[in-house]
């Protein structure tokens, strides 16, 4: 759970301070077009993979985003973000665990990050274009800053045409390749004023782990 969601925080929060213009142009027109909807949902396939180990894991999950809130589930689990504090829903554990969310933290959630495609540390330049099912496919690779980061490079794949996110690659130095693609980007979709809110009565059989 902590992989997947360093991944989908990468894929959501890719900052950089890079030398190539017409990369950082691009990115820049994909955020400032996420950041003029309401609200935006999307449905992802997250592919893990590591040959060296014999690993591959696979799994679907989704997101709903408005402002500073968000709800995403993945792996069974359910996280609900509703501007303040932070509810992670267990149901395989009964357990759902209370927190205050750090809009600092560079390893959290936040709303405030989907989509905007900037974190320090990292340069990036234009890379290939690719043909997938008739949509050309523009990839901006992200370089780590850090030479300690445990991340080789990350690809980003950009929709030409919508300047929506198609997928993100990362490959890691120990050979895991991590693959997070977008089946479906919806926006400015009619939800419920209850969406972001934790309704204690659905869990009064869970143990509630409140932290500091």
């Amino acid at each position: 759970m902590k992989k997947i969601t360093l991944i989908f925080t990468l894929f959501i929060y890719t900052m950089s301070f890079g030398q190539d213009s017409k990369a950082k142009a691009l990115l820049d027109e994909v955020s400032q077009k996420a950041k003029s909807y309401d609200n935006i949902s999307i449905d992802f396939k997250y592919v893990l993979d590591n040959a060296a180990e014999n690993i591959k894991q696979e799994t679907r999950g989704d997101v709903v985003m408005q402002g500073d809130k968000y709800r995403l589930n993945i792996l069974g689990a359910t996280r609900i973000y509703d501007g303040k504090t932070l509810y992670s829903i267990s149901p395989d554990d009964e357990e759902v665990t209370i927190s205050t969310e750090n809009p600092d933290d560079e390893n959290s959630i936040t709303p405030s990050k989907m989509l905007s495609f900037y974190e320090d540390g990292y340069t990036y330049k234009m890379d290939i274009i690719q043909d997938v099912k008739g949509r050309k496919i523009q990839y901006v690779k992200l370089t780590p800053m850090d030479s300690n980061s445990e991340i080789k490079n990350v690809l980003l794949g950009i929709d030409a045409q919508t300047k929506h996110i198609y997928n993100l690659i990362e490959i890691g130095k120990n050979g895991t390749k991590t693959t997070l693609t977008v089946n479906s980007f919806k926006t400015n979709e009619p939800i419920s004023k209850s969406l972001f809110t934790f309704d204690k009565n659905k869990y009064k059989d869970y143990y509630i782990n409140k932290l500091d």
